[in-house]
């Protein structure tokens, strides 16, 4: 395995150098860890899908080191870099956990973008990420394509364990700790007007339209797609179930009953839940199981930062004990929690 340290200015030397030459490596954002190519080598760029075992047509976001390297690949009129949405949000918020979807300039990161006339950019947050990025910079790559380093469509990493997991012993991963916020990037798509939200984060609703000084719109059939985005992402090898409160209790007391041989009226809304629950059933949920459940139980946060940040590790801790079943209570109805209830959404899909 090629475990660098991201503490190392010697490691984030050769991960550029590597990275300039053509090669993967799996470096740490803010957000979660990624997986990365160079976005001006179509050839990488490919390597990467093959990696992840991602549709090329499925666009990835490219990371920059600076907001006038994001210029090189915007297609926006000659008379400024970004469409005027993307101008606001890029002053207001990075770096950060915020992608901007603009029109692609011509000739620039085909592969990267999935074909489309529009590219994803973000200039990520985390120390280590903008040490690589400005490094890979000074041996002329403008940018890195970089989705989760996952397989596609799998449980998104937030520290280099999960990486190496995943990929095993022949990627180069730059180790940068933990992930602090633990979900990918809020995209926000501004080659239209009003800008449409695509994929929810921690960075809020509220906030961007606050930048905007309009409300957001909501993505429809002409929206450019976007990384994170299909109806069925995310998703832990288990059988992940959404369940209001009420009704996860209820699933779980008439799985009491049957731990001790007792009798119960079915109680769980989809028929059979309880018994396609064994062998072996996760729960994360705010409200702790009742006695007797018979199930391995990890307390939700309160917060929805504190719930962001630990839910990818959770649902992959969940994994490697061999459940069969994910029972998962809905995030509350708040703002706050809008990027953790579209993760579990997807995930349970």
């Amino acid at each position: 395995m090629s475990l660098l340290s991201g503490d190392d200015p010697a490691s984030v030397e050769a991960a550029a150098r590597r990275l300039a030459r053509g090669d993967l490596v799996a470096f740490p954002t803010e957000t979660v860890y990624g997986l990365g190519a160079r976005a001006d080598d179509d050839a990488a760029v490919a390597r990467l899908y093959a990696a992840k075992g991602r549709p090329s047509a499925h666009p990835l976001i490219v990371h920059v080191a600076r907001a006038d390297a994001a210029a090189v690949f915007s297609g926006a009129a000659p008379s400024s870099a970004f469409p005027a949405s993307a101008a606001r949000l890029i002053a207001a918020f990075w770096p950060g956990p915020l992608t901007v979807i603009v029109p692609r300039r011509r000739g620039h990161a085909a592969a990267a973008a999935g074909g489309q006339d529009s590219i994803g950019l973000r200039m990520p947050q985390h120390p280590v990420a903008l040490a690589l990025l400005q490094a890979a910079a000074r041996l002329g790559v403008p940018g890195v394509a970089a989705p989760s380093a996952n397989r596609f469509g799998r449980i998104s990493p937030t520290c280099a364990a999960h990486v190496v997991a995943e990929f095993g012993p022949d990627l180069a991963v730059l180790d940068g700790g933990d992930c602090e916020i633990g979900i990918e990037s809020t995209i926000v798509d501004c080659t239209r007007s009003p800008a449409a939200l695509l994929r929810p984060g921690q960075l809020s609703r509220a906030a961007i339209e606050t930048v905007l000084g309009q409300a957001l719109a909501a993505p429809d059939a002409a929206s450019p797609r976007a990384s994170g985005t299909l109806a069925s992402h995310y998703a832990p090898a288990a059988r992940l179930q959404l369940f209001d409160a009420d009704t996860l209790q209820q699933c779980l007391a008439e799985l009491a009953c049957r731990s001790v041989g007792a009798p119960a009226d079915s109680l769980i809304a989809d028929a059979g839940a309880a018994s396609r629950a064994q062998p072996g059933t996760a729960v994360y949920s705010r409200a702790a199981p009742p006695p007797g459940s018979a199930v391995i139980h990890r307390t939700m946060p309160a917060d929805a930062r504190a719930a962001a940040h630990e839910l990818f590790a959770v649902l992959r801790a969940f994994d490697a004990m061999g459940v069969a079943s994910i029972w998962v209570e809905q995030p509350p109805p708040d703002p706050t929690w809008e990027g953790v209830r579209d993760r579990l959404q997807r995930a349970a899909a």
